[in-house]
C-alpha cells in the first residue's frame, strides 16, 4: 500500500510532467520564428552564449513580430519552469521514499537536491524577468556576469537533481531485485 505522502508526491509529479510537456511543446513551436537579421537564434543564445554587446545587438535588431514571439516564449517559460523544478523535486522525493531508512546519507542528499530546486527555480525567474526587461529595453542590459552565473547554476542544480535521483533510483531497483532473487 502506498503512503499518502508518496501518493501526493506522485500526483504532483504527474501534474508537473503535464505542465512541462505542454509548455515545452508550445515553446518549441515558436522557436522557428526566432530570426534576427536573417539569422536564426535560440533561447539558449539569449540565456548562455551571448555577451552583453552581442545580446544588445540581437535584441535591438528584432522586428516587432519576432520580439512578440520571444516575449510569448518567455511567458510560456514561466509555466515550463513551474513544471520542471517542482517535478525534479518530486522525482527526488519519490526516489527518497524508495530508499531504505538506514541509508540516511542518500536520503539526505535526495532531500537537499529536492530543496535546491527552489534555488534553481528562483534563478530561472531572475533570468526570465531580466530577459523580458531587456527585450523591451536592450540598453538596460547590465550585470551580465551575474546573469550568466545564475543561468549556469540553474542548469547545474536541475541536471544534478535528475542525475542523483536517477542513480539512486537505479540503485534501489538493483537492491530490490537482488533481495527478490535471494528470496527465491
Amino acid at each position: 500500500m502506498m503512503s499518502a505522502n508518496v501518493s501526493s508526491w506522485k500526483k504532483l509529479f504527474y501534474f508537473c510532467l503535464g505542465l512541462f510537456l505542454a509548455s515545452a511543446f508550445c515553446m518549441k513551436w515558436m522557436e522557428p520564428e526566432f530570426i534576427s537579421r536573417g539569422k536564426m537564434f535560440s533561447i539558449m543564445d539569449l540565456e548562455l552564449y551571448l555577451g552583453k554587446d552581442e545580446l544588445q545587438q540581437l535584441l535591438l535588431n528584432l522586428d516587432d513580430k519576432t520580439s512578440t514571439i520571444v516575449n510569448y516564449h518567455l511567458h510560456f517559460d514561466f509555466l515550463f519552469m513551474a513544471g520542471v523544478f517542482p517535478g525534479i523535486a518530486c522525482l527526488c522525493m519519490l526516489t527518497r521514499a524508495r530508499i531504505q531508512k538506514e541509508r540516511r546519507s542518500i536520503r539526505s542528499i535526495l532531500f537537499v537536491m529536492a530543496s535546491l530546486q527552489l534555488f534553481a527555480w528562483s534563478f530561472d525567474i531572475y533570468e526570465n524577468t531580466h530577459l523580458l526587461k531587456w527585450l523591451k529595453h536592450p540598453d538596460l542590459i547590465d550585470n551580465i556576469g551575474l546573469y550568466h552565473a545564475l543561468v549556469r547554476s540553474k542548469f547545474v542544480l536541475a541536471f544534478s537533481g535528475v542525475i542523483i535521483a536517477g542513480l539512486a533510483f537505479l540503485t534501489s531497483l538493483k537492491k530490490t531485485r537482488s533481495k527478490i532473487l535471494a528470496e527465491i
